[in-house]
């Protein structure tokens, strides 16, 4: 039984599922159909629907062809008008900027430049379009008229506004010691900031549309003015205020531009005036004038240290503010013009540099040729400031003609050459000066010729490198630029011994002009000595030692030589002192006739020596006190000594009656008529 039920339970499940799928595929049957009508439906409309796009299409698309073409033309017709109203604008730009152009840029240089561009451009388009249409021609007359309004403005601009730098300012500019501390390196300012922008913008129009560059004419002549006048307005300040040292002060900047000066000028070491102080150590000694001045007066030597300053100075300050002229150039002038333009520009001031130190080397040229060697003073301190300079002049005139960079080498080859010859005729000068007796000094003190030489040389000490190429220069078949330092050391040595030994054996000859061989002695020895103490007080006896060893001893052994020769002067006094041909006697005897007048005749002959020799030697001079006392003090000991053996044996003696007569100085009145030796105010 059971199994029945099993499969009638089964039975209904699959009736029950057949059932199910009956349905399902029923509808499926009636969605298909469905479907079926439906996609005929869509079938249809989609069939309508492009019969109709069919013919929307056969009636839009000569419509939009119409469209495009009439926007062709519309177009067309907008660009014919654009360029028609383009076109007719430069029939309006003679008569809208005829006015601004007439007026001039002055102090509307960015509106006048805008005109000139619509000028210019109606100028290309009548040439290009219509070259015979009248309205070529006023464009043309307004171009031109305009760009020769610029250049006037160009020149009134620079004229109106270019000014020589003040003589203080080039002092600060070009000082070499500062005495306020500032960071900030000077610099020169020579036209306003919107001035020169103005120049900027004016030039670089002249340059790219004016097609003239006239205007650079105009630039280097108004700059090379302003640069001369700078120059020779410090030559000025230097005529009007400089002092009796040389040096000339600068105010300070503007921050610190008050009674305290900032900035000394250049130093310049060995001028003429330092010869005048040096001489006036060795002629004011004990209050007596033992050596004679150089040549030049008080007055012509100002002159002469205010020419060598200024002309130093100016040297300098042409460097400087031609160094700031090129950056100011650089700024206006194209570059491809900017050297030939700089070369124009310091052309000027450098011929009248150069002109003026050819006029001190032919001042110098006519006074060695006078035999006034006093004179190529001048040219030491220039020439050793043009040589350190050379270079900074070198780098600033860098890309100039060949002439301009070979003037300041002409200058210092003619500096050179003509010191070389002044050296050298000097130095023969002293070994020929002529032995004049109205020319020797009464007192035997110091010759002239003996002041001047070594004067003269201890210039050189400042200037050793300058003297040592001048000398080296006259070395045929080499240059001054071979030689090392020591060998130019040795070579001017060698020329201050050779002056050394002329100035020695002149003086000898000098001497023998003395009737009085003591008077001689005392010259040399007064010439000597100088020699010896000028050297010692310098570094002349070091110069000196290159080539001769022991240069003091030499000299010591000249005035111990001459010390002696004068020293034999006095045997008139000390022999008849001697124990020679004496009478012998014993204390309590009688002398003789002929003893007493022996003895009156060795008393006569001392005091008349004595006084004779006091009385004519109290003229002579010898500056120096340490070597006049030293002399003192060796006669008094000779002869005060023997005088005092003699006194001491014949005082008690009655060798005569009148004692006084014979025996009239005492020891002591003896040395102090010795210690009145070389003294006219005894």
């Amino acid at each position: 039984m059971i199994p029945s039920e099993d499969a009638a339970v089964r039975k209904r499940d699959i009736e029950e599922r057949l059932r199910q799928e009956q349905e399902t595929l029923s509808f499926i049957r009636e969605s298909l159909e469905k479907s079926d009508q439906l996609t005929k439906n869509m079938v249809s409309i989609l069939s309508s629907f492009e019969s109709r796009l069919m013919q929307l299409e056969n009636s839009i698309i000569p419509v939009h062809k119409q469209t495009e073409n009439l926007q062709r033309l519309q177009d067309n017709v907008d660009k014919t008008l654009s360029c028609l109203d383009h076109v007719i604008s430069y029939y309006h730009v003679a008569k809208d900027t005829e006015k601004i152009i007439k007026e001039g840029p002055a102090g509307r240089l960015e509106e006048y430049l805008s005109c000139m561009a619509k000028i210019q451009k109606a100028v290309e388009y009548f040439q290009d379009n219509n070259p015979d249409s009248p309205e070529l021609n006023r464009v043309k007359f307004l171009f031109e008229k305009g760009k020769e309004s610029l250049e006037s403005e160009f020149r009134n601009l620079l004229t109106r506004n270019s000014k020589p730098v003040p003589s203080v300012v080039i002092l600060d500019l070009i000082a070499g010691d500062d005495d306020i501390e500032t960071t900030d390196e000077m610099t020169l300012e020579h036209l306003p900031e919107n001035i020169l922008q103005d120049l900027i913008c004016i030039s670089g129009w002249l340059v790219e549309y004016g097609r003239n560059l006239d205007f650079m004419n105009v630039y280097y002549q108004i700059r090379s003015n302003q640069l001369d006048r700078s120059i020779r307005g410090l030559k000025e300040h230097f005529r009007k205020n400089s002092s009796s040292s040389g040096i000339l002060y600068s105010p300070a900047m503007q921050n610190k531009r008050k009674d305290t000066p900032s900035k000394k000028a250049i130093k310049r070491p060995g001028t003429i005036r330092k010869a005048q102080n040096l001489l006036k150590q060795y002629s004011q000694l004990d209050g007596k004038k033992g050596v004679s001045n150089l040549a030049p007066t008080e007055g012509k030597e100002d002159i002469m240290d205010s020419e060598i300053d200024s002309y130093i100075h100016c040297i300098s300050a042409f460097v400087k503010l031609v160094q700031s002229e090129y950056l100011l150039l650089t700024d206006i002038i194209p570059e491809h013009h900017q050297k030939r333009t700089f070369d124009s520009l310091i052309q000027e001031a450098l011929d009248s540099l150069m002109v003026e130190g050819e006029n001190i080397v032919s001042t110098a040229r006519r006074a060695i040729m006078r035999h006034d060697y006093s004179a190529v003073l001048t040219i030491f301190p220039i020439l050793k400031h043009l040589k350190l300079m050379k270079q900074e002049f070198d780098q600033v005139l860098q890309g100039t003609a060949a002439s301009t960079k070979n003037k300041l080498p002409v200058l210092i080859t003619s500096m050179e050459t003509t010191g070389a010859k002044a050296l050298e005729e000097f130095a023969d000068s002293i070994k020929n000066d002529p032995d004049k007796e109205y020319n020797m000094p009464k007192d035997g003190t110091v010759h002239e010729l003996t002041s001047n030489a070594i004067l003269f040389l201890q210039q050189l000490l400042d200037f050793q490198e300058t003297a040592s190429a001048m000398l080296a220069s006259q070395e045929i078949g080499t240059s001054s630029s071979s030689y090392n330092s020591e060998f130019n050391r040795r070579l001017l040595s060698n020329y201050i011994c050779k002056i050394l030994g002329n100035l020695q054996l002149n003086l000898h000859s000098k001497a023998k002009v003395y009737e009085d061989a003591a008077l001689g002695a005392v010259f040399l020895l007064n010439n000597f000595n100088y020699i010896l103490k000028s050297l010692e007080k310098s570094e002349l006896i070091q110069l000196v030692a290159v080539s001769q060893k022991h240069p003091d001893k030499a000299y010591r052994s000249h005035i111990d030589e001459q010390l002696q020769t004068y020293q034999r002067s006095w045997l008139k006094v000390t022999m008849p002192l001697t124990e020679g041909n004496l009478p012998a006697f014993q204390p309590g005897t009688k002398l003789k006739d002929k003893e007493r007048q022996a003895i009156k005749d060795r008393f006569k002959a001392f005091n008349d020596g004595l006084e004779e020799l006091c009385k004519i030697q109290k003229s002579w001079a010898i500056p120096d006190k340490e070597q006049r006392d030293t002399i003192r003090r060796a006669q008094k000991e000779n002869v005060t000594v023997a005088y005092r053996v003699f006194w001491q044996r014949y005082s008690n003696v009655p060798f005569t009656k009148n004692v006084e007569k014979y025996m009239k100085y005492k020891v002591e009145q003896v040395e102090e008529m010795i210690e009145k030796l070389f003294d006219t105010s005894a």
